[in-house]
Parts: structure tokens; sequence; C-alpha cells
């Protein structure tokens, strides 16, 4: 009998130490429904996010960056760091934004100008 008990004490200290582990607390899960609207914002702001990325790694946006002496590492990481509500509106104003940028409106002011000089000077005025 006491051969047994020394070799099934091992045993015996598992099946305690298992025992008291199974009857501890267990937190209860919590679930729900996720709703509709959650997962589309979620949704939402990875595609934002996505196309802000996709922006900074056009080769004209990061020769741009790199001009304006920007890392286009770090701009990489600040866009990392925004919320997701600015990258939203960051993603939307990038829609908005015209594709030549300010070139147009200098492209448009040089125009105005030329036809004027050209009015004058048909005028006689110059």
């Amino acid at each position: 009998m006491i051969v047994l008990l020394k070799k099934g004490k091992p045993v015996f200290i598992l099946m305690i130490a298992l025992g008291l582990l199974i009857s501890l607390p267990h937190p209860s899960a919590l679930a729900a429904l996720v709703p509709t609207d959650a997962t589309l914002d979620l949704q939402n702001e990875t595609e934002s996010r996505a196309k802000v990325l996709q922006f900074l790694a056009r080769e004209d946006v990061r020769a741009a960056l790199i001009a304006e002496g920007i890392d286009p590492a770090e701009a990489d990481a600040r866009v990392a760091g925004l919320t997701d509500a600015e990258v939203a509106q960051i993603a939307e104003r990038i829609d908005e934004l015209p594709a030549g940028g300010i070139l147009g409106a200098v492209i448009l002011v040089l125009v105005i100008v030329l036809l004027v000089v050209l009015i004058l000077k048909l005028a006689g005025k110059i």
C-alpha cells in the first residue's frame, strides 16, 4: 500500500491541480450580433486608408514629397498614425482635388494675362 502511494503521489498531485484549475471561475464570453453599419464603417475605414496609401505610393507624389524635403517613408508612417476620421477626410479630398493640382490654375492665369496683353496690343495701348 505504501509503495502504491509513493508511486501514485505525482499523479495524485496532478489530479488535485487539474481539479482546482477546473473549479476556478471563468469569465463569461460576451457575444452579440455586429450591426451592419459597424461592419460597413470598418470596411470604409480600411478602404480610405488604402486609398491614401495608394496615393502616396504613386511615383509623381513620391517625387513631389522628395522635392519638398519630405521622406516618403515618414509620410507613410504619419498616415498610419492618423485617426480613422482624418483618413476618411483626406481620402474624400483626394477624389475632389483636380488631377493637375495648382498647375491648372497657373496655366489659366497665364492664358488670361496673354489674352489681356494681346487685346491691349491690338487696341494700340501698348
